[in-house]
């Protein structure tokens, strides 16, 4: 796994807890990632340029990629486990910003997946094969396990699919079988519910922490490219497995939290991550929390 970035050049730790009600959730990064313009499905790239200039953005898009620690009830579960040693050194920090948070692989119970693409899955094990938080339950939706593992649909995948994420995918969940809890929706960890948002996957899943009247939804991978995607939350991924149901799903959950003032975060929004989606005639803007300085 990667050691991180050189400290010389590191602007702050990739470490960030927020209180919700008696749950402390820890942001960590795991670096990020300089996209092509190709991953973005149904947008011209001066299309993708016109957005990301307009809020100051660097083009072509840089993609943060973060989990996120949960400590409740005198437990410890970490969501999503970052990409590993697999996708460059400007990714697969979570490790040491694991270690500056002060916990270590073998102190996680639970890890709880949003689905299992190579940034949120990879870093399930380490570079031999072997598990990295061997002591930990592994948690994710049942249609998750089942659609990486079915024969058919590898089949019928291109090469880099195959390879990227079918294999992938049944490599870091080998070591883990007998670990494994499969779920569809409910309390999977205490203060923690999972909720089905498929289209990204088949088994792409949503955590709502709630304590007191402190809620937070982590929305996984709802939106990639935020400038992007929030403006027009019909633009999809070329890794979306159903595009349309992708982003019927936005639409769905952009209405949802903007109703509801719903804190949010997700593991590509830029980090730490912690915001709200307000809604005015139609459009929609995401409006980033303000740094806290006490926890």
């Amino acid at each position: 796994m990667n050691d991180g970035p050189s400290p010389a050049n590191l602007q702050v730790p990739g470490v960030y807890r927020r209180r919700i009600g008696d749950i402390v959730v820890t942001a960590l990064s795991d670096g990020f990632l300089d996209a092509p313009y190709e991953v973005i499905a149904n947008a011209a790239p001066d299309e993708i340029d016109a957005a990301l200039s307009a809020r100051f953005r660097p083009t072509p898009p840089r993609i943060s990629v973060n989990a996120f620690l949960i400590q409740s009830a005198g437990r410890t579960a970490l969501i999503d486990t970052g990409s590993g040693s697999s996708m460059g050194p400007t990714l697969g920090w979570l490790p040491a910003n694991l270690v500056s948070a002060g916990v270590s692989p073998a102190g996680i119970d639970s890890v709880l997946l949003t689905h299992m693409h190579p940034d949120h899955s990879n870093g399930l094990c380490d570079a031999e094969g072997r598990p990295v938080f061997s002591s930990a339950e592994l948690v994710m939706h049942e249609d998750e396990v089942a659609h990486w593992s079915d024969d058919s649909a590898m089949a019928r995948a291109d090469e880099r699919q195959r390879v990227r994420y079918f294999q992938a995918a049944r490599a870091q969940l080998e070591p883990y079988r007998s670990q494994l809890r499969t779920i569809r929706s409910g309390e999977v960890f205490p203060g923690v519910t999972a909720m089905p948002i498929p289209g990204h996957t088949p088994g792409h899943t949503a955590y709502l922490v709630a304590s007191g009247r402190d809620e937070l939804l982590i929305w996984g991978d709802i939106v990639h490219v935020p400038e992007v995607q929030t403006a027009r939350p019909q633009i999809t991924m070329v890794f979306d497995t159903d595009p349309d149901a992708a982003a019927a799903t936005r639409q769905k959950m952009f209405e949802r939290v903007a109703a509801e003032r719903l804190l949010v975060t997700g593991m590509h929004l830029h980090f730490p991550g912690f915001a709200h989606v307000v809604e005015d005639r139609g459009q929609y803007e995401l409006v980033p929390e303000a740094w806290s300085f006490v926890v």
